[in-house]
């Protein structure tokens, strides 16, 4: 049987071999994580590298029921191990239990953020990421303060994952061919497993900032605190790109000794 690729699925099927198999070698088994969960498997491009590793408890989830059927007869070996399911939605524990797992595919790019911010509220269980994006998005999640690129989800991510862009892929290897490009990334978790601040605090800084951008740091905050109340400090004159993950730690505290 075939599988025809789904627009409102983001589905662009990877067709070269040689790529697919450098994708599944850029998987490190990071602190020798074996569980590994595979999101959006299509035709399987990546997942015959996988399936080789005996060493892996390998498992493949997938919306798409063609694709679901298409693996059940390609990959026995995947009994029981493939999931037709959301990931969005999905409970971990169901299939992992509290035991840490590795997340990998070609990621549809519909839902790639999405993908991306559902691993962060998971991190402390989900020691690697690896995968395929969006060039411009696999970019923004690697990118360096001071960079237009540079915003909330950089920030986000790399605040417990140290990130490293692995290569680009070019269009011509899909099926349908994207629009763009694609930058394959290697997200590892660091030992940061707590901020010294809130949390919820950290997270309201960095986006309220970020979505004034063009603003200064000071008028950003307008719309999560008095900005009045806050005394001179060197960051307010600042725009969010130019900040660190380490300084929007320091100015979360400030903000948050400065105001009620």
């Amino acid at each position: 049987m075939s599988v025809k690729p789904k627009k409102h699925l983001g589905q662009h099927f990877l067709v070269d071999k040689n790529i697919s198999r450098k994708i599944a070698d850029s998987f490190i088994g990071f602190r020798g994580v074996t569980n590994v969960l595979e999101i959006g498997p299509g035709t399987g491009a990546i997942t015959q590298f996988f399936v080789e590793r005996e060493e892996l408890n390998f498992h493949v989830i997938d919306l798409d029921l063609e694709s679901i059927r298409y693996l059940e007869d390609h990959y026995p070996q995947l009994d029981e191990k493939i999931h037709e399911a959301d990931f969005l939605k999905m409970d971990f524990t169901t299939v992992f239990g509290d035991e840490p797992f590795a997340v990998v595919g070609n990621f549809p790019y519909n839902i790639s953020s999405q993908i991306l911010f559902k691993c962060l509220e998971n991190r402390n269980q989900i020691p690697e990421i690896m995968g395929m994006f969006q060039k411009e998005v696999a970019q923004r999640v690697a990118e360096s303060p001071g960079s237009k690129q540079y915003g909330i989800l950089s920030v986000m991510l790399q605040t417990y994952y140290d990130i490293e862009y692995c290569f680009t892929v070019s269009e011509n290897v899909f099926n349908p061919p994207p629009k763009v490009k694609s930058g394959v990334i290697r997200c590892t978790r660091n030992r940061r497993d707590e901020l010294p601040v809130d949390e919820s605090l950290y997270e309201k800084v960095v986006k309220s900032t970020f979505n004034q951008r063009r603003k200064t740091i000071r008028n950003g905050l307008k719309t999560i605190v008095d900005v009045k109340e806050l005394p001179d400090h060197p960051f307010l004159s600042k725009r969010a790109e130019k900040l660190s993950v380490e300084d929007f730690i320091e100015l979360t505290r400030f903000v948050s000794e400065h105001t009620v």
